[in-house]
């Protein structure tokens, strides 16, 4: 069971590593963006930037939680709290986006972390 815990509690840190990592890249990379983000005024194109970072790591976090739990259980779990976690922040911003943005984030942190601690095991089959 404390397997499972930490499992999930590596899974939902992996995720915020690597979405900050990506984010700062972004910020560095693409001058416009960090010149609206504070303000979040997105192109199309900068709101489709943060949902692949986010896809990002939301397949990492599963990689990782599944991996040190042995299970893809602990991946589901680690995307369904992190969706539990911004659903009150995506309320309060909810006019600020558009409804596919809210529902393309919420929905594929569960559906891409499972998919993620699927990693693991395609891995190992295919070492085999």
């Amino acid at each position: 069971m404390l397997r499972r815990i930490g499992a999930v509690v590596a899974g939902i840190l992996a995720w915020t590593v690597v979405v900050t990592i990506l984010n700062l890249g972004l910020r560095h990379g693409w001058p416009a963006y960090a010149a609206v983000e504070k303000a979040m005024t997105f192109s199309l194109a900068m709101m489709a930037a943060r949902l692949a970072i986010s896809a990002l790591s939301s397949l990492a976090s599963g990689y990782v939680a599944a991996w040190i739990g042995r299970d893809r259980w602990s991946a589901l779990v680690a995307g369904v709290l992190i969706m539990l976690l911004f659903l009150p922040v995506h309320v309060q911003i909810w006019d600020r986006f558009p409804i596919w943005y809210h529902l393309t984030f919420l929905a594929s942190l569960p559906l891409l972390s499972w998919l993620g601690g699927r990693l693991p095991r395609a891995a190992t089959a295919a070492a085999r």
